[in-house]
């Protein structure tokens, strides 16, 4: 088994789907998976679990931008929960910090550029994302890091942002665009090559 950890979201907002979740079930069993619950302090609580319990060497945190038509690679996580909609737990803030004597803002480890590089060769569209919102994704990622450098600097960890499915779109407005799950697979195997810092292509 991979030293990656591959963390998902179940799905929230009306949807019945969420592509980060239909991405690591189909990576399962090459890789550690979790999936955590739209919730901000359960997810960071589970997350963090489970990165006590594995020691992985890479973390990847995987949500959902519906309306986006890239795997988005993020660059920084803030210092603040400003909730548009409550998490699945009834939380909803506006304009607090997520940790009180924490920095502004932490930057991802993973090497999005490398990995935009990556995927964008094998022809799936892929960009840096340079906010990660101020919702729970944003939570989970400020979270996960502000823990790394505390007890594990040496771990690697990031946030993904996924598209859509095609199944998502079909209630929503022409032209909303999506990825296939099998070009989101793939663009994740890709992605996870250049976290390792490999130069093969899976089969």
């Amino acid at each position: 088994m991979s030293a990656v950890l591959i963390s998902s979201f179940e799905p929230f907002g009306g949807e019945v789907i969420n592509p980060s979740q239909e991405v690591t079930r189909a990576l399962a069993g090459r890789f550690h998976t979790i999936e955590l619950p739209v919730a901000c302090t359960q997810a960071s609580a589970q997350l963090i679990a489970k990165i006590e319990e594995l020691s992985p060497s890479i973390v990847i945190m995987l949500g959902e931008n519906g309306g986006s038509s890239h795997i988005a690679p993020e660059r920084v996580a803030i210092n603040i929960d400003d909730f548009r909609i409550p998490d699945h737990a009834g939380y909803q803030p506006h304009g607090e910090t997520i940790t009180p004597d924490g920095p502004a803002a932490y930057f991802s480890t993973l090497p999005i550029y490398e990995i935009v590089e990556s995927v964008t060769t094998a022809q799936i569209p892929a960009k840096i994302s340079n906010s990660a919102g101020t919702y729970v994704c944003n939570h989970l990622f400020y979270s996960i890091r502000h823990y790394l450098e505390q007890h594990s600097p040496h771990i690697s960890a990031g946030f993904v942002h996924l598209p859509y499915l095609p199944a998502q779109t079909t209630n929503k407005p022409e032209g909303t665009p999506s990825l296939t799950l099998e070009t989101m697979v793939r663009g994740m195997e890709l992605l996870i090559q250049a976290c390792e810092g490999e130069t093969q292509i899976i089969a």
